[in-house]
Order: structure tokens, then sequence, then C-alpha cells
């Protein structure tokens, strides 16, 4: 695997882990008896997240059409969104 591919997958890889998280975050939002103030950052988490999720995938479309890409920066955003979307599952299940 060369290292336009890993960056292709690392990039892919980000775009769902963001689109997983905000999915959490605004299935979070929407259940009823919880503070107004915790259900307002499951929203900001869930807004959050769709604005990565949409930069990754601008970026990954960027790649495809053009051939540019940074392979440190998108290992690094796979490896951020995997980490988002771990702690935005860890903090639903906290709340259950």
């Amino acid at each position: 695997m060369n290292s336009y591919e890993m960056t292709l997958w690392a990039l892919a890889a980000a775009l769902v882990c963001q689109a997983f998280a905000a999915g959490l975050a605004l299935e979070s939002y929407l259940w009823r008896g919880q503070p107004a103030a915790r259900r307002r950052t499951w929203l900001v988490l869930a807004c959050g997240a769709l604005l990565l999720a949409l930069h990754h995938g601008y970026t990954l479309e960027l790649a495809l059409r053009t051939g540019l890409y940074d392979m440190r920066q998108a290992i690094l955003g796979g490896l951020a969104g995997a980490c988002f979307a771990l702690g935005t599952y860890a903090l639903r299940r906290q709340q259950a």
C-alpha cells in the first residue's frame, strides 16, 4: 500500500468516525428528560462532528479528483476522528 492509498483510507475512516460520532451526539440530544444545558452540549458536539465530517469529505474529494494529498494530515485526521467517536460513545454510555 502506497502513501496515496493510506491517505485515502485514513480520510475515509475519519469521515466515517466523525459521522458516527455526530449520529451518537444527535441521538443523545434527542433524549428527553435531561437538563437543557446537557442537551445543548450534545447539540454542539453533533454540529462540530458534522462540520469535521464535511471537512474530511472535502479533503477526500480533493485527493481523489486532483491527486493532492498530505499523508500526515490524513493520518492525524483519522486518529482524531476515531478518538472523537470513542469519546462520544463513552460519554453517551455514561449518560445512559
